[in-house]
């Protein structure tokens, strides 16, 4: 999409020719997918959907929150997150985030096409994911005493750009 304009902000010299991959299990909140939508489209990054889905992938919210990139964005819908860890990345690519980790997020060893997964807005991962990804488990810190989690499509923006930032070397 070009309007003419220099965005100094669009470049290529920051995104690896390999990108992440980005999994929403069970996402509840069509907006907030449809932001991170957005998002994987502005960073290069695959986005994938784990079901069931709170939403039908046609809603309008959804497509709102993507705007007018939606018909470029590529979403992969899964019937279940096993379709993704294994065949598409392996396990030790694959970074979860919940509040009940015990590592920051800045300590994931982040590859080109590595995966960043996300749990659902009601529960996030739930206690049986967050028992068997133990060892790839990870969190966003939080000021004691406050909010129980952030927005998911404030997570996934946190730690998808921070990962970009990490891969280009910028410290």
């Amino acid at each position: 999409m070009s309007d003419n304009i220099v965005r100094p902000a669009r470049r290529d010299d920051f995104f690896p020719d390999t990108p992440l991959h980005v999994v929403l299990v069970e996402p509840e909140i069509p907006p907030n997918t449809g932001n991170v939508a957005r998002m994987c489209y502005a960073t290069g990054s695959q986005l994938h959907l784990i079901e069931p889905l709170g939403f039908e992938i046609t809603n309008s919210r959804l497509r709102r929150a993507g705007l007018d990139y939606w018909e470029h964005i590529n979403v992969q819908v899964h019937s279940k997150l096993e379709d993704v860890v294994g065949p598409i990345v392996p396990l030790e690519r694959c970074h979860f985030f919940s509040t009940r980790a015990t590592k920051p997020f800045w300590d994931i060893p982040i590859q080109a096409g590595d995966a960043l997964i996300f749990g659902k807005e009601s529960i996030g991962l739930g206690p049986e994911r967050v028992a068997t990804y133990n060892d790839n488990l990870y969190h966003i810190p939080l000021k004691p005493d406050t909010v129980r989690s952030i927005n998911l499509s404030n997570s996934v923006a946190i730690a998808l750009f921070d990962s970009y930032r990490r891969l280009a070397g910028i410290s």
